[in-house]
């Protein structure tokens, strides 16, 4: 190979030698050295990677993936005895589980099953959670309330109980047909902390997604992995496999061989699968986790191909070496005719300078400057045309001359010289309307469509045209077209289309004002406001309308007010009476009696507005301040913003009479209140004689419904729960800090001897004497 090196390089390096072109040297010189040398590099990596690194390296990555995945799944276990340990010790299922009959205390139940329902939906491994209680007769909630009458499934249930064992986990079949159909289950015994359990918590897993989730930890999707307690209660496999199988077998034996080590391989068949185990602390017990994936499949063809690369790169760099002396002649031969063309036919200074370095820093001169410039134009063109017209037909440009107008116009690339110019006023309606696209808050979103319509409508129709987006459903239009040229045919073609397009693709209707032609630039701005005022007085149906200007001239007719006065007065005494549905309802038989009979839009405007204004004063006059209550909102200038009826009415409903109708029960809350008060009052002070919800309602003045139903309502409690816990905690203090004998301590706060201890029982889980020397051994300490 060197000899072939001497026979064909010798003569090119000479003659590199004599060349003075320092880019042909260089490329030359570059692509013998790429063609040749990173073929041998790369194949030797390759060889090298495949033949022990990539095995190396692949089992790392396989032992660090499968600890990380291994930690999720003891997280989400963690998670599932965290969830259940805190539910054991909630007093949903304490000793008071033993004094209910389900059959009766529906509610009871009903909240058990939707306690079991949550506790089943808050993870993804969760197949159900149960609830089992050891009474006569035996309760089931799987979550539902059910009572075990098959000995076979209560043996079964019995034999999870275990007083010894607080909670653990075990492998258990449920279905006494299915013996060998088993679930992993974590079991609490219930109540939480008692050695003397009458009931217990379980979780059962889904074995099929316990399955997916250990097939997370097979990073090829082949192999197998498995989970097994070291008491052998529990065993899970991602493919299925038992415990006794040769591989599961085999592969336990050599991890015993491995104690200390938790990545290694393992060779089974002809195969080598790389293992990962490792332990996770679970309650009582350990449990292993396995993780054997095949690698070889992977190592083999890496080995293959590296052998294949240092082949080809050989015959390769033969090739090269004999056809890089041609092609670097013929790539250099337009290189060198572009460098004499920028430098005016010289050659670079020297014959030093790198002749591509001299083309980039010409180009990226020349790029960077027409870059510049366009992106500017482009950019910036648009929305100075949009803002200057903007503000021409808002009158902002009044002190501008004729010819100042024309020569900024020009400027921005219109022709305007013997033409004429018609403004047209476009305002969308039916926003709420059920077949609509949209909804109120999307104005913005349907204007700027509604404005892409109207711009590619323009172009079919108008050499000249720019459109303006006001944002509110409304936008505007100003046509250019040359002065001996007829358009009306072209106007009522455009107004058309643009009325059928809005209406297919936006399910919206349109208002169209479109004003006389002008020939001045400054006369623009009157014409925009006419249009605007003519679409102020379109029917206020809901329905397409085209006013032309010059056809049509737009004259106010003259008509008969139709103010609904009754309906008025109707409406302000509903609401200061606090009737809600009599309120909206009038409201909305107000606003379609004011926009009926072919109604404008501005009377419809108008006669809202008047009945803001009765309103306000009803507010004023019932004692309300309207600026606290309207939060200091000018309320006739959103309205003023609103042109649809239903808009209008939700606004009503919403701005005006909710508030004052929840002032006005906030008022009546108070007064609830205060009744409220007494009561509790009254019960602290007579806690201990017989007393009940209807002596306590006759010593507030009230009856004894709409007393329970407030109670409830303003403490959050039941009457008979708040006497009861105010008994209680006079009970407690008595039997700590006093020596009374119980039939004392009973008498003193309201109850019966015998009915005492029960409730004292139920609600504290201990016997009044129990809970004394409790806390006096307690003082002691």
């Amino acid at each position: 190979m060197n000899r072939i090196v001497e026979r064909i390089g010798k003569p090119i390096l000479e003659r590199l030698g004599r060349n003075k072109r320092p880019h042909y040297n260089k490329s030359l010189a570059m692509i013998l050295l790429v063609s040749s040398i990173p073929g041998f590099i790369i194949g030797a990596l390759v060889y090298w990677m495949g033949g022990g690194r990539l095995e190396s390296e692949l089992l790392n990555l396989h032992n660090v993936q499968i600890e990380q995945r291994a930690r999720n799944i003891d997280e989400q276990l963690t998670n599932l005895e965290l969830m259940l340990s805190h539910w054991a010790f909630d007093n949903k299922f304490d000793y008071s589980l033993l004094d209910v009959d389900f059959n009766t205390d529906f509610e009871r139940a009903k909240d058990i099953s939707k306690t079991l329902l949550v506790m089943q939906g808050s993870n993804t491994m969760t197949k159900r959670v149960e609830l089992y209680l050891q009474e006569t007769p035996e309760v089931m909630f799987d979550p539902e309330y059910s009572v075990i009458r098959s000995p076979a499934v209560s043996e079964i249930y019995k034999q999870l109980i275990q007083p010894n064992r607080i909670t653990y986990w075990t492998q258990w079949a449920f279905d006494p047909a299915r013996p060998n159909e088993k679930d992993i289950t974590l079991v609490h015994q219930i109540p939480g902390g008692s050695f003397d359990p009458f009931g217990t918590l379980l979780v059962r897993l889904d074995s099929q997604k316990v399955s997916d989730m250990l097939k997370t930890m097979l990073p090829y999707n082949e192999g197998e992995s498995f989970l097994l307690q070291d008491s052998g209660d529990v065993y899970a496999s991602a493919r299925g496999g038992a415990l006794d199988s040769s591989f599961v077998t085999a592969l336990r034996d050599k991890i015993e061989e491995h104690p200390d080590s938790r990545a290694f391989f393992f060779e089974w068949k002809g195969i080598t699968y790389t293992v990962s185990y490792g332990t996770f602390s679970r309650i009582a017990s350990n449990w292993t986790y396995v993780s054997a994936s095949p690698i070889s499949s992977i190592t083999s063809p890496v080995v293959f191909i590296s052998k294949l690369i240092l082949i080809i790169s050989f015959c390769a760099l033969l090739l090269a070496v004999l056809l890089s002396w041609v092609a670097s002649r013929r790539i250099y031969s337009p290189v060198n005719r572009l460098v004499q063309q920028l430098l005016g036919g010289q050659a670079p200074a020297g014959g030093k300078e790198d002749e591509f370095a001299l083309i980039e820093q010409r180009w990226n001169s020349l790029y960077e400057q027409s870059h510049e410039l366009q992106s500017r134009l482009a950019e910036q063109l648009p929305h100075v045309k949009e803002s200057f017209l903007h503000q021409l037909m808002q009158g902002y440009l009044y002190a501008y001359s004729e010819e100042d107008l024309l020569n900024r116009m020009e400027s921005f690339k219109w022709e305007v010289r013997d033409r004429v110019f018609i403004v047209m006023y476009v305002q969308l309606t039916g926003i709420t309307s059920h077949e609509g696209k949209f909804k109120y808050g999307d104005e913005g979103l349907v204007t700027f469509a509604a404005v892409n319509i109207i711009s590619e409508l323009a172009d079919l129709h108008f050499e000249q045209h720019n459109s303006i987006n006001f944002h509110d459903l409304t936008a505007g239009l100003l046509v250019i077209v040359p002065n001996d040229e007829t358009y009306a045919g072209e106007l009522q073609a455009f107004a058309e289309e643009l009325t059928q397009a809005v209406n297919q693709m936006l399910k919206m209707n349109v208002t169209l004002a479109i004003s006389r032609p002008v020939s001045k630039i400054s006369e623009i701005p009157g014409s925009f406001e006419t249009a605007r005022q003519a679409a102020a007085f379109r029917n206020f149906s809901n329905e397409n309308q085209i006013l032309d200007m010059e056809t049509q001239p737009h004259v106010p007719e003259e008509a008969e007010l139709q103010y609904p006065f009754s309906l008025e007065r109707e409406l302000i005494q509903a609401m200061r009476t606090g009737q809600e549905s009599d309120t909206y309802k009038l409201l909305e038989d107000f606003l379609v009696s004011l926009s009926s009979n072919g109604a404008k839009e501005i009377d419809v405007q108008q006669g809202m507005l008047h009945l803001l204004g009765s309103i306000q004063h009803a507010v004023m006059v019932s004692g309300i301040n309207p600026n606290r209550l309207f939060k200091g909102i000018n309320m006739y200038e959103s309205l003023s913003q609103i042109r649809e009826t239903k808009l209008i009415l939700e606004w009503f409903q919403d701005k005006i009479v909710a508030p004052y109708l929840r002032e006005l029960m906030q008022r009546t809350d108070a007064q609830v209140k205060r009744i409220i008060e007494q009561a509790m009052l009254y019960l602290q002070q007579n806690y201990m004689n017989d007393i009940s919800l209807d002596n306590c309602a006759e010593h507030t003045g009230t009856n004894p419904f709409f007393l329970s139903k407030s109670f409830k309502q303003v403490t959050g409690k039941n009457f008979i729960d708040y006497l009861t816990e105010i008994r209680m905690e006079k009970a407690r203090e008595l039997l700590r800090d006093t020596d009374l004998l119980i039939n004392d301590v009973a008498e003193r706060v309201g109850y019966q001897h015998s009915y005492f201890n029960r409730i004292f029982k139920k609600l504290e889980g201990m016997t009044p004497t129990r809970y004394r020397e409790l806390s006096r051994e307690k003082g002691l300490q």
